[in-house]
């Protein structure tokens, strides 16, 4: 097993460690003994993961003497809805588990949103687990307590904060990851490198190609410096009143591309990453910023593997799926802007220039299409 990192998260209303390493989800029934005492909990996981990686964890948890009642659901962003997170409550239900038990949540970002929001509303709040299979759970939806469902009117729009008790990023699980969801991963990577700063940029410039190779020295940096970053944000800011609008980078046009686009159409990093290409620009334009920052960020893109999307999408419906999007404020779209690495702000965009600069992206994206 790899040497082992243990990072603090210390938050307003908890504090837990995360635990990066190989190798840890076989001692998941050990590593949740000394956060627990349930005596049963809830392995929530969707199907493909479940026929990976439940023979290692459900043994672990049994030999910590925690029954295991496994939840599985269907792959996929389809499954963090309303309906599926009320179908995984009424399991929860019959299966008897009391507030001192545990929901264990066993898979990528699509898992840990649901069963996190499951946890935080079943009996008004028991405790969970988190053991992100994923590039992007790892280094992202894993960590600071975001949970949540979407709904038909937008993506995430129903949800709570709840901290996690433990995270458990077992990054030998990483390689089994197919190329699509790797490279969703390192969009999200590459997001945390812009809101660090130019050293962190730099690096992963030099080092896109061991990471598009997953090579395990340069996917333990990443992850590392990644998490640390998030942990820094959501230690200082919980329920995102201020800073923690930072790591929004990217996803106010990548949802919108989401959800017009159809959900699981654009991988979530891949969409993510067209919102940081699409952010660079608008930066350039309502803040002034430099044009060296948007071919800085391109190449670490571009050098990741990170290609363009091609979406059925136009302008109007784009601006349409911003406006119902959480992080709208008075009828306004608001956007979290990197005019240069390590530097934020967040912007409200009149919608007749929102609108200006969507339709030339789209016309661009055509054009490259």
């Amino acid at each position: 097993m790899s040497s082992e990192a243990r990072l603090s998260v210390v938050t307003s209303s908890a504090s837990y460690e995360v635990v990066i390493a190989d190798g840890l989800l076989g001692q998941a029934g050990e590593r949740v003994r000394q956060v627990s005492n349930a005596a049963r909990c809830a392995l929530v996981t969707d199907d493909n993961v479940y026929s990976r990686f439940a023979a290692a964890v459900s043994p672990s948890l049994r030999a910590a003497g925690i029954e295991a009642v496994e939840i599985v659901v269907p792959q996929g962003e389809p499954s963090k809805s309303w309906e599926r997170a009320g179908e995984v409550l009424e399991q929860m239900a019959a299966a008897r588990l009391e507030r001192s038990d545990l929901v264990v949540a066993l898979g990528g970002g699509v898992i840990g949103d649901l069963a996190g929001f499951c946890a935080a509303v079943y009996l008004r709040g028991v405790g969970y687990v988190q053991l992100p299979t994923t590039l992007l759970a790892q280094v992202d939806s894993s960590v600071g307590g975001k949970t949540g469902v979407d709904l038909r009117a937008g993506k995430n729009l129903a949800g709570a904060f709840k901290q996690p008790l433990l995270v458990l990023a077992d990054t030998s699980s990483l390689g089994m990851l197919p190329d699509e969801e790797w490279i969703s991963g390192l969009a999200e990577v590459a997001k945390a490198a812009m809101l660090t700063g130019p050293a962190q940029v730099e690096w992963m410039i030099r080092s896109a190609g061991a990471l598009a190779h997953r090579e395990p020295e340069a996917v333990r940096e990443a992850v590392l410096a990644a998490v640390r970053h998030k942990i820094g944000v959501v230690s200082a800011d919980e329920h995102e009143t201020g800073l923690r609008e930072s790591l929004n980078y990217g996803h106010t046009l990548g949802h919108a591309i989401e959800r017009v686009a159809g959900y699981g159409v654009v991988p979530h990093g891949v969409a993510v990453a067209e919102g940081m290409r699409f952010a660079a620009r608008l930066a350039g334009r309502v803040l002034g910023a430099s044009a060296e920052v948007a071919s800085m960020q391109d190449d670490l893109l571009d050098g990741l593997g990170i290609t363009r999307p091609s979406y059925p999408a136009d302008a109007g419906a784009l601006v349409d799926a911003m406006h119902a999007d959480k992080k709208a404020r008075g009828g306004t779209v608001r956007f979290a802007l990197v005019p240069e690495p390590g530097r934020y702000v967040t912007v409200a965009v009149d919608d007749d220039v929102l609108l200006a600069e969507v339709r030339a992206w789209v016309e661009q994206s055509d054009e490259r299409g």
